[in-house]
């Protein structure tokens, strides 16, 4: 999730509705600047007992931010606490548990992203050995209770994890429990946008698929192989799902403004405080009738805090987030984003996606992702079939686009071989959660303990 910064103090007052537009259309670039966005949560554990360490315990995730400022990071405070990192790198923040996050820096090529990913993990890693820490790559922790987690000392944390129970049965093991991949893609045009959100969006399921992760709960399975991807049909239905508006016609920035207005506000964020508007109306704040702010109307960076809030599968701000990892390990953190550049940043192969999606229906979408998280690969396409009848199709288009890019590291190899892992998941029909489980029931003798072993 987002880490707020105290807002510029030239911030935009919003005067009309055609206003909340710009920040979707200025997203716009052409292709030569397009880049390539990777956020990547981790789950941290002390090495001794397994336990999730809380912010204020000696050697506790307070002083791993605060080590990290020995490889060049910049602190963020809020609340007179460190919080977040900001670097040449991107940024490192927290998650409502103490999850690591790395947002990292908008890069041209996925050797620059894995190179990135490798230095953030090594850098970590050095840390952890020093303090007692190790780090899991997994879509939710498999032995914790939400009793057994800390809380992060971040205000519009607070406020969520108040409003979560009030919407949802599952909001709060997402916000504490969970761990994802994401991507941040670019666009040139609104029409650009169009068909890459539509492309994405249908795909998503296929990426929970590949990238599941989360097989179990409190030490036991769980009957899912991305249960994080589950719990997000929990959580609140009022910003979440697979906003089927972007299929209709006409759909655009104004529709999306349009379905952001109907998601209830969290926060407003005020002299360095967040404002708990939990529940209540954009629209209201627009007309200057926020009842925590009355008469105030919203700020540019307000709508832009707004925009942070909503988590369909596929998100707008200023580019387009793909959602729909669960976490992983480095090669599958690097694996994500170069699914999605193969498909999205070549036009052939853009087309080439959409012609494979195009033609479902709404009806069989719905069903398709409410099926993937029990089922993976063995989902039930729209119109009959499998979601591993079309993988290896999807992979080899996506293998095309990389090529076309052209983009050749230091020994001269393209970025296409980011996708072996993918490849071997659709090869063998097993996603690393079904890895996971033949190791608990195999070699692990149903020892959990042992998934510590299989960390970065």
């Amino acid at each position: 999730m987002s880490t707020r910064q105290p807002s510029d103090k030239h911030d935009q007052i919003i005067e009309s509705r055609d206003m909340l537009m710009v920040q979707m259309a200025k997203g716009e670039k052409p292709r030569e600047r397009w880049r390539i966005g990777t956020e990547h949560e981790k789950l941290v554990y002390c090495t001794k007992d397994h336990h999730a360490p809380s912010y204020d315990e000696p050697g506790g995730i307070r002083d791993l931010l605060v080590a990290m400022q020995d490889y060049g990071w910049e602190p963020v405070i809020e609340g007179g606490n460190i919080i977040a990192l900001s670097g040449s790198d991107g940024a490192v923040s927290l998650e409502p548990a103490g999850q690591l996050e790395l947002s990292g820096a908008p890069l041209e090529t996925l050797h620059q992203t894995c190179a990135e990913t490798g230095r953030h993990l090594d850098q970590v890693k050095a840390i952890g050995s020093k303090t007692g820490k190790g780090f899991l790559g997994l879509g939710m922790w498999p032995d914790k209770t939400r009793a057994e987690l800390p809380i992060m000392p971040k205000g519009r944390y607070a406020i969520m994890l108040r409003h979560m129970p009030r919407v949802g049965n599952l909001g709060l093991d997402m916000m504490l429990r969970t761990c994802t991949i994401q991507v941040n893609l670019d666009y040139s045009s609104e029409a650009d946008m169009v068909q890459k959100f539509r492309t994405s969006l249908a795909l998503q399921p296929l990426a929970t698929a590949l990238f599941a992760n989360s097989p179990f709960t409190e030490g036991k399975p769980n009957g899912f192989l991305s249960y994080r991807s589950h719990i997000w049909t929990d959580t609140d239905p009022a910003r979440t799902g697979m906003a089927s508006f972007v299929f209709e016609d006409g759909f655009g920035y104004d529709r999306y403004v349009e379905y952001m207005l109907d998601v209830p506000m969290y926060f407003v964020f005020r002299d360095g405080k967040y404002i708990d508007a939990a529940g209540l109306s954009f629209r209201d704040f627009l007309d200057g009738k926020l009842s925590v702010l009355p008469g105030e109307r919203p700020l540019a960076s307000d709508w832009v805090d707004h925009l942070s809030t909503a988590f369909p599968e596929v998100r707008l701000k200023s580019f387009l987030e793909m959602r729909g990892a669960d976490g992983g390990p480095w090669n599958k953190i690097c694996a994500l984003p170069a699914f999605w550049v193969g498909l999205l940043y070549d036009q052939t192969a853009l087309d080439a996606a959409w012609d494979l999606v195009k033609d479902w229906d709404m009806e069989g979408r719905e069903r398709l992702r409410a099926e993937v998280p029990k089922l993976g690969l063995d989902a039930p396409l729209p119109g009959g079939g499998k979601l591993k009848d079309i993988a290896a199709e999807v992979l080899a288009i996506s293998r095309s686009g990389l090529n076309a890019r052209g983009k050749l590291n230091s020994a001269g190899d393209n970025e296409s071989g980011f996708l072996e892992p993918l490849d071997e998941i659709v090869r063998t029909g097993k996603a690393p959660a079904q890895v996971l489980l033949d190791k608990y029931h195999g070699e692990w003798g149903g020892d959990l303990t042992r998934i510590y072993e299989e960390s970065f």
